[in-house]
């Protein structure tokens, strides 16, 4: 069970990977670079989109092209690269970071501020018709999103607080309840940053400045935890064919590092003995 690298890279946040079954391949971001990147793991070849702004996370759209959460709120992007600007909801100062998409093509975001200030984080949901509402205030870095598989819970990381949540909900509405603290990870021992929930229920969380990913289940228990080569693992998702190999990316920003560390790459690993669930395009 060895992390290997698939796409090397030298991403500043490589962050938000999202794997698209219709055409085999991974995309993902590099939030202050603007970058929105498409990888091939057969062959390790990316392309990439160069936007003027920073880039928390994206998701395919079911009409084409990209939904991006942005320092702006949400934008439309299309293949050849040109943006849209179709929500700005932010101010100054602010930005979106991690975003998924539920099962019924909604886009969940968080937002922050630049420096993450304590209670100045929220999070958004974006409509298909692009309307979008706060749905949960008093963050400070909201992070990795997910769903358990019958649709029932919600779970959040803030990783500034070192927590995980879990929330109460229904598949087919965009209210949560219940918040209660999951799983807590000292600051000493790393963030909570990117997630994804595989088809047991179980987390695969991405510890930023931990070396590591952690496997907590539904209940709030650490099962197991898998050693990585990069000190800020970022997030995860799975992909290939069968769902069941964990792509991983990762960051070199704020590290002194030489030339050939591997951070900023995307790793992937194999033989878990887990399966994810398919992830939803934007129904905008």
């Amino acid at each position: 069970m060895t992390a290997e690298i698939v796409v090397p890279s030298r991403a500043r946040v490589g962050e938000g990977p999202v794997w698209d079954a219709e055409n085999s391949r991974l995309h993902w971001v590099d939030i202050p670079a603007g970058h929105i990147h498409t990888s091939d793991p057969a062959t390790g070849q990316t392309t990439s989109i160069e936007l003027p702004t920073h880039v928390g996370a994206v998701a395919p759209r079911r009409s084409g092209g990209f939904v991006a959460a942005t320092a702006e709120g949400f934008a439309t992007v299309e293949a050849d690269g040109s943006m849209n600007i179709r929500r700005a909801i932010l101010p100054d100062g602010e930005r979106m970071n991690d975003a998924k998409c539920d099962r019924h093509g909604r886009l969940w975001a968080g937002s922050t501020t630049m420096d993450f200030q304590p209670g100045k984080g929220a999070l958004h949901v974006l409509m298909p018709d692009w309307t979008s509402r706060v749905v949960l205030e008093g963050l400070a870095l909201p992070n990795g999103l997910g769903w358990s598989p019958d649709g029932h819970t919600f779970y959040l990381a803030d990783s500034i607080a070192g927590e995980i949540s879990a929330f109460d909900t229904d598949p087919g509405s965009t209210t949560i309840s219940r918040r209660r603290t999951l799983f807590r990870i000292p600051a000493h021992a790393g963030l909570p940053d990117g997630l994804t929930v595989d088809a047991a229920g179980c987390l695969w969380v991405a510890i930023w400045g931990g070396d590591r990913l952690a496997r907590i289940s539904p209940d709030g228990d650490l099962l197991s935890e898998v050693p990585l080569p990069v000190h800020q693992p970022s997030s995860c998702t799975f992909g290939g064919s069968r769902l069941d190999v964990l792509y991983i990316t990762s960051a070199r920003e704020g590290l002194d590092l030489s030339d050939d560390d591997p951070a900023g790459s995307v790793f992937a690993i194999d033989r878990l003995g887990a399966v994810g669930m398919p992830s939803t395009a934007f129904a905008g």
